[in-house]
């Protein structure tokens, strides 16, 4: 009898900022092995196209509005998937905003919005979500979405650099802060991901520049994420992986000049 170690059915997974691109990608990951797939950020026209996107990979879906910021929107949702499936397995905090202001020129209100989005709203997802695993006590996968800016920073993005490398820091922290109720926190650093209309938007020294330190000499896919959520997800698979920062990058880390 084959062992299937990526099944997650009867599992349910919140992803916050799943109706992203990426987030969205992973989404469909996680329905199509198994997993009742909860969806929630505030554009709910691209949360309608994921979920039916999950639902066309096998899966099962549900939209859930929230601002990923607001500590009374996360328990609200908590709430209504606990509502929906009755728990609460896999968290994956997916949101991002970025800017390329120079350090000179920033402004402490986009810092702040920076903080808030990428760092305050994974911090706040592990309180809420992060406290009903601890204290349901059947184990559970906090997800957090990193990048290839956390370590070392990169140029002209140095407010989201500071997010990501704090991303990193509080996944190892929660690490072993929830191990003893077999909550496991991992963090994917993913590569460069551009959807389409980014791609065109990069300049072709900045594109020249990324190929030149990618190994694989090319921009990932969404799709090719969802292999490592679906690992770190799955109890059977990841078991004994906490702490770690899961590169899907290209080769991208492994480069120095």
């Amino acid at each position: 009898m084959a062992l299937n170690l990526f099944d997650l059915t009867g599992k349910t997974a919140v992803i916050i900022g799943g109706n992203s691109t990426l987030g969205g990608s992973m989404a469909v990951g996680l329905g199509g092995h198994g997993a009742d797939v909860a969806i929630v950020g505030r554009n709910q026209e691209k949360a309608r196209e994921v979920a039916a996107a999950v639902e066309a990979a096998g899966g099962r879906a549900r939209c859930f509005e929230a601002d990923a910021t607001s500590t009374e929107d996360l328990t609200r949702v908590l709430a209504e998937v606990l509502e929906w499936t009755g728990r609460c397995d896999i968290l994956m905090n997916c949101p991002g905003k970025n800017s390329v202001t120079p350090f000179f020129d920033l402004q402490m209100e986009e810092w702040d919005s920076i903080m808030d989005v990428n760092l305050k709203s994974v911090v706040l997802a592990c309180q809420v979500f992060g406290k009903h695993m601890v204290d349901a006590g059947e184990g559970g996968s906090i997800i957090n979405i990193s990048s290839v800016s956390s370590e070392p920073p990169l140029s002209r993005v140095f407010t989201y650099s500071a997010s990501k490398a704090a991303v990193n820091s509080v996944t190892k922290f929660l690490a072993k802060e929830f191990a003893p109720a077999r909550v496991r926190v991992n963090a994917i650093i993913p590569g460069f991901f551009p959807a389409e209309q980014n791609r065109k938007i990069l300049s072709p020294e900045r594109t020249e520049s990324i190929m030149k330190h990618t190994p694989m000499n090319r921009f990932g896919e969404a799709e090719e994420l969802q292999g490592a959520a679906v690992y770190l997800a799955s109890e059977k698979a990841s078991s004994f992986v906490t702490g770690s920062l899961l590169r899907v990058d290209g080769g991208f880390g492994s480069m120095t000049i």
